[in-house]
């Protein structure tokens, strides 16, 4: 079976590793970045680059966003980039940026309104080296012409791909996938601080609680570059502050409470104040280590 023709805008962390992975499935890839050395690294691997993101979505049967903020994703698709005037009701987008819920709603009706397009927003969880070997996992929101449309991609970059509901439910549950990462990232933090103090063997902790219920990927691999003060991006910190700020006020709106994701906000504030947005996520145990 032939694969889809894939216009793919957003080629950074999370986007470049797709990318050398949907061509390596044999899809048909054409990229586009405002960065041009992230395109020179693309092309060094064979992918077609094209020269502005109308170019890359225009002839693709789905056309794939992986963009930092709300932000980049109106521009790209409304403003500047001016995407959608380019796109028919022929082919599908898929969101995999990680947006304001009620803007991501608004921008799939206007593109519907517009272009006639589907949108499936589909945020993931897994990081870089998940997303280099198609075992991400996406929770998805849109129509179900769409969710079904984009299926086959979904098969080759998830493990598990959830379709929760109509448009804009894949972003609900990935604000709930941030307040339970952004906890646990304090947690594991204060938990590596106290046994360093306690004078245990911290690194082993990890070895000693696999198995248990507090065990988990987050303590199997954000905690050891915790232990190591290893802060190479896997994950910026200010995606993390930034999807957290996003939860805040998500929530606030439904009067829901939420007071230790309100903590962890406050921490991952602290660690920008300290000017340090552009570690990994982990870099969270600064904090503590300032204190």
């Amino acid at each position: 079976m032939a694969k889809l023709r894939i216009g793919y805008i957003g080629i950074g962390l999370m986007g470049l590793p797709m990318v050398r992975h949907l061509k390596a499935r044999g899809y048909a890839v054409t990229a586009y970045d405002i960065a041009p050395a992230r395109c020179a690294e693309a092309a060094a691997d064979g992918i077609a680059i094209a020269p502005s993101a109308a170019a890359a979505a225009r002839g693709a049967e789905i056309v794939c966003l992986n963009l930092p903020t709300t932000e980049s994703v109106e521009d790209v698709m409304f403003l500047g980039g001016d995407v959608a005037s380019t796109m028919t009701n022929s082919q599908v987008l898929v969101d995999f940026s990680t947006i304001v819920v009620e803007k991501g709603r608004a921008f799939a009706a206007r593109l519907q309104e517009t272009a006639g397009a589907g949108w499936v927003d589909a945020p993931v969880s897994g990081g870089p080296p998940a997303a280099g070997t198609g075992t991400l996992t996406v929770m998805a929101g849109g129509r179900p012409q769409d969710i079904e449309a984009v299926r086959p991609l979904m098969a080759d970059v998830a493990q598990r791909f959830t379709p929760m509901g109509p448009s804009g439910a894949g972003l609900v549950a990935k604000m709930l996938n941030q307040m339970i990462v952004g906890c646990l990232h304090a947690v594991l933090a204060e938990s590596l601080i106290v046994a360093e103090k306690a004078g245990i063997d911290a690194a082993r902790l990890p070895e000693c609680l696999a198995g248990g219920h507090a065990d988990g990927s987050l303590l199997q691999r954000l905690y050891p570059r915790m232990a190591a003060r290893d802060f190479a991006p896997q994950g910026y910190a200010r995606q993390l502050l930034k999807d957290l700020e996003m939860v805040s006020a998500f929530t606030a709106g439904l009067k829901a409470p939420t007071p230790m994701t309100g903590e962890a906000l406050n921490l991952y504030r602290i660690l920008a104040h300290l000017g340090h947005t552009e570690l990994d996520t982990s870099a969270l145990v600064k904090v503590y280590d300032r204190a």
